[in-house]
């Protein structure tokens, strides 16, 4: 069952109007879509989303508000030609829930999880780009190491790097994540390769640079008085949206409405331990 998380706090910061449009643009499952489509008489949601497969069940989880909504296959990257083909200028109001959802990470055959022997896919989009096969398989050592450190802050990224290569060719998620462990042994509670497979995956999936395209691109399809709502699970993206936001309200463009990270509350957690690295931002153009 997908439970979107911080839902309360979405819908206050996007002040839902019944006549509004609005775009989530991580729609994944529906659950976010279908809440704020719940709310609508004459208004849209645009549900946009790089991984077909999960839109086709959001379909479904949102069929009893089909009329309100509109799904396109779309990465953040092609936010402005999606919106351009459909005809909308400007949203009362974007969301953003960053990373890959649950459904996705317990997916065996996308190779995102530690739990199952699984082909090194990792792509959000499975019919086009890399695997992560592809990429520890034919990058350099240097390459791999430094992609590593950039997009999981991994430690002993050179060590890990220099064990793939001596590894070489690895084909599954448990081939790969008893590499890393022999490289890195635990040291905390999680996986010696947790952070390695996210960093993989965001490598994979170009994430720093489709959120730098979000970034760049929101401002421009919200409205004066709507709000930007992004909600990060990493560090990493956390900063980048965080320092985003700071330079559209230096600009004059925009008005911080969160001053500091809106975080699940206990009981959310309890109900829904994968909610417990959320960190939502919330900023209204002006």
């Amino acid at each position: 069952m997908h439970v979107p998380v911080l839902v309360r706090e979405v819908l206050e910061h996007l002040a839902v109007r019944p006549d509004g449009i609005y775009l989530d643009v991580s729609a994944g499952l529906g659950g976010h879509t279908a809440a704020i489509a719940q709310r609508l008489t004459t208004g849209l949601v645009i549900a946009t989303d790089r991984d077909g497969e999960s839109l086709e069940i959001a379909r479904q989880n949102t069929a009893a508000w089909a009329d309100r909504i509109w799904f396109r296959k779309a990465a953040f990257s092609e936010l402005r030609t999606t919106l351009a083909e459909l005809g909308i200028q400007k949203a009362h109001g974007l969301l953003a829930d960053l990373g890959a959802s649950r459904a996705q990470l317990l997916s065996p055959e996308r190779g995102l999880s530690l739990s199952a022997d699984s082909p090194l896919d990792m792509r959000f989009d499975r019919t086009t780009g890399l695997t992560a096969g592809d990429l520890i398989n034919t990058r350099s050592e240097k390459e791999i190491a430094d992609s590593l450190f950039r997009f999981g802050e991994v430690r002993r990224a050179k060590k890990i790097a220099s064990s793939i290569m001596a590894a070489r060719p690895i084909r599954t998620t448990l081939h790969l994540a008893s590499v890393v462990a022999r490289a890195a042994p635990r040291t905390t509670r999680l996986h010696p390769a947790t952070q390695t497979f996210m960093a993989l995956r965001r490598w994979v999936n170009q994430e720093d640079q489709e959120l730098s395209a979000l970034l760049e691109s929101a401002p421009e399809l919200v409205a004066g008085a709507g709000c930007i709502v992004i909600i990060a699970f990493h560090s990493l993206e956390s900063r980048l949206v965080k320092e985003s936001f700071r330079s559209l309200v230096r600009q004059g463009r925009a008005r911080l409405v969160t001053k500091h990270v809106v975080a699940p509350s206990a009981e959310e957690v309890r109900s829904n331990p994968a909610s417990r690295s959320a960190q939502l931002r919330a900023l209204e153009m002006k």
